[in-house]
């Protein structure tokens, strides 16, 4: 237990001394810069269909422990790109509130997940999907801790599209959340199982997940097909997820340095 303990809080004191020590320029939200990040092309000039999963730390002392992630799509020879963020004011399910590749409030996003072309176009209508049919859609649905929020939003929809094999980063907060209303059972790439006291404790194992567990949103894990460890406030360390094939690419989890 005192291994496990430490295995916990000594990520999040470095994460927290990371946060005292640089300091944080975002202090003001309300004028933090929102602007593109230059991850995307322009949509007129990337005919192909588009699947972005994005994620930037939150905003001041949040960001020691969290990230923030939206999902991007743009079906073949469309003019625009859609980005889809779950929020905690006005309406939950935010269509096209920021750029898509936009700073979060003056934190600059990494892929966590991208895949273009054919494969792209075929797995959008199942995003939209879950995005169009989300139970947590009313006003008042958002929490903070231990969800849904911003990161239980996107993990439902990848979980729509078991095939990406793609697990958001141990520092996506909420993506544990059991969103189904089932406290266990298969893991959504079908290659491990689950349980979940309704997102305060929990754990997956599995192929694609790996070793997870969850203690009041800390993630300590350990991934066994790319090897690396999940450390909670601070990401993941090891082997870099890279280019897969079909077509898709599954990129580097954001806060994974």
């Amino acid at each position: 237990m005192l291994i496990f303990l430490f295995l916990v809080i000594a990520p999040l004191t470095a994460s927290a001394a990371r946060y005292f020590w640089l300091g944080d320029d975002r202090q003001n939200w309300q004028t933090a810069d929102r602007s593109s990040a230059g991850l995307l092309a322009a949509a007129a000039d990337h005919r192909e269909a588009v699947i972005r999963v994005f994620g930037a730390r939150t905003v001041r002392w949040r960001s020691i422990f969290a990230i923030h992630t939206w999902i991007v799509v743009k079906e073949k020879d469309a003019a625009t790109y859609t980005r889809y963020d779950y929020t905690a004011w006005g309406e939950p399910i935010r269509t096209n509130g920021f750029a898509p590749d936009g700073r979060w409030f003056g934190a600059v996003p990494e892929t966590i997940v991208a895949v273009d072309g054919e494969r792209a176009a075929a797995l959008i209508p199942k995003i939209r999907y879950v995005i169009e049919n989300y139970k947590f859609r009313s006003y008042g649905d958002y929490s903070v801790w231990p969800g849904p929020n911003s990161n239980t939003f996107v993990q439902a929809a990848l979980d729509s599209v078991p095939e990406l094999r793609a697990v958001l980063p141990p520092t996506a907060i909420g993506k544990d959340f059991p969103y189904t209303g089932k406290w266990f059972g298969l893991t959504a790439s079908g290659t491990g199982i689950y349980a979940s006291l309704a997102g305060y404790i929990g754990f997956s194992l599995g192929w694609v997940e790996g070793l997870e567990i969850n203690f009041f949103g800390a993630v300590l894990g350990l991934d066994i097909r790319r090897p690396a460890l999940k450390l909670p406030g601070l990401g993941r360390f090891g082997v870099t997820p890279g280019l897969c094939r079909q077509g898709f690419q599954v990129g580097p989890s954001a806060g994974s340095r």
